[in-house]
């Protein structure tokens, strides 16, 4: 497994240092809805558990505890309706490590073609240059169907950083695409508890590993999960894979030859917070009461916003008939002492949007939001 140089490929977020400068000289201080990092507290059933498990002088296994195995395949069955085996599962250190390393994990390299969106988290992009490999961004599943090149098909629903929910029939579509050339497909569902549209929250967000997708057959498919949002715990770095279990299988093999392991209060942690689904609501509540200040305010104030059916970010541009790239509309809003994502951070098809995170406090929310109220237009 050989890795590309990305020595020369700058980390997008280090680059608005002007921009942060900008929203910290405001009065009040800056209110960051940049990077989207949680700040609400760690729910007690998830720091009990790990503190319970604090006498850990053995090793962990790389596969997960049979209880963490067990408690993300009930998950999977009580909270996606899907049915899957407690062997086919795969904890990680959070998803981002998975994200970027699975192409390398796959053993993709020189004239391999890994498809992603168009909008996307930029480490799609950044796991294929790393294994060698192509990235390739996409509108649709027609843009890459039938190209005997690719070999790795990223879905992201919910999307980061635009919020849309890709339905039952486009991810059937995507999937019988990818078996007809023998690619595999890797769906990051991270935001999956967080719909706020009408119909993902009646209906549920689906899941590649869905029988309506897939037809029943897990082969070719795997889903990544992260708990860091819904449950507070991004700085736990609890996170797994589940789907095909010959795919599973040998990603176990190569993590524990590399030492890829969870450590063992983390995935005790995860156990409790995959047994607790009132935590889970709790915490969508309080994103979902920020999430209506900050959209009534930021509507308000004459932007748009675009998707943002699910997840904790508002995809936002200028008004109608207004010319305004990505870095006119962070300067913008930097000058009112707010920090939001550059749409072109998520790919060229982002260079007329921001990402405006809801994980804020509530008293910065508000502050954002009168500060959006009482700002010229």
């Amino acid at each position: 497994m050989g890795f590309a140089d990305l020595s020369g490929l700058p980390y997008p977020w280090d680059t608005i240092g002007p921009y942060v400068d900008r929203a910290r000289s405001h009065p009040d201080g800056i209110v960051d809805l940049s990077i989207g990092t949680p700040v609400d507290p760690t729910p007690d059933v998830v720091r009990d558990a790990l503190a319970g498990a604090g006498d850990a002088h053995g090793y962990p296994t790389t596969h997960g505890t049979p209880a963490l195995r067990d408690a993300i395949a009930a998950w999977f069955a009580r909270r996606r309706g899907v049915a899957i085996d407690a062997d086919a599962v795969l904890p990680t250190v959070g998803s981002k490590e998975l994200v970027g390393l699975l192409p390398s994990l796959l053993r993709l390299g020189a004239g391999d073609v890994v498809v992603h969106p168009d909008v996307a988290y930029p480490t799609y992009d950044v796991g294929a240059r790393l294994a060698g490999a192509t990235p390739l961004p996409v509108a649709g599943v027609e843009d890459w169907a039938g190209r005997a090149d690719v070999r790795l098909v990223w879905v992201n629903s919910p999307s980061n950083p635009t919020g849309a929910v890709a339905d039952v029939e486009t991810l059937r579509r995507t999937v019988e695409a990818a078996r007809e050339i023998g690619a595999v497909v890797v769906s990051d569902e991270c935001y999956a508890e967080l719909p706020w549209a009408e119909r993902w929250v009646a209906e549920g967000v689906p899941s590649l590993l869905d029988p309506r997708v897939c037809g029943g057959s897990h082969a070719g498919l795997l889903v990544a999960y992260s708990l860091s949002k819904q449950s507070s715990v991004a700085g736990y770095r609890a996170a797994f894979v589940a789907g095909d279990q010959d795919l599973v299988r040998d990603l176990l093999a190569t993590r524990k030859h590399l030492g890829m392991i969870v450590p063992g209060p983390v995935q005790a942690a995860m156990t409790a917070a995959l047994a607790d689904d009132e935590h889970v609501a709790a915490q969508r509540r309080t994103y979902g009461r920020r999430r209506e200040r900050l959209l009534d305010a930021v509507l308000g104030a004459g932007y748009v916003v675009e998707h943002s059916e699910a997840g904790l970010y508002l995809w936002v541009r200028a008004a109608d008939g207004v010319q305004k790239d990505c870095w006119d509309l962070v300067g913008e809003w930097a000058d009112r002492g707010i920090l939001v994502g550059p749409g072109e951070f998520y790919g060229a098809a982002g260079a007329r949007h921001v990402r405006v995170s809801l994980t804020a406090s509530d008293e910065r929310v508000d502050a954002a939001c009168d500060r959006l109220r009482t700002a010229p237009r």
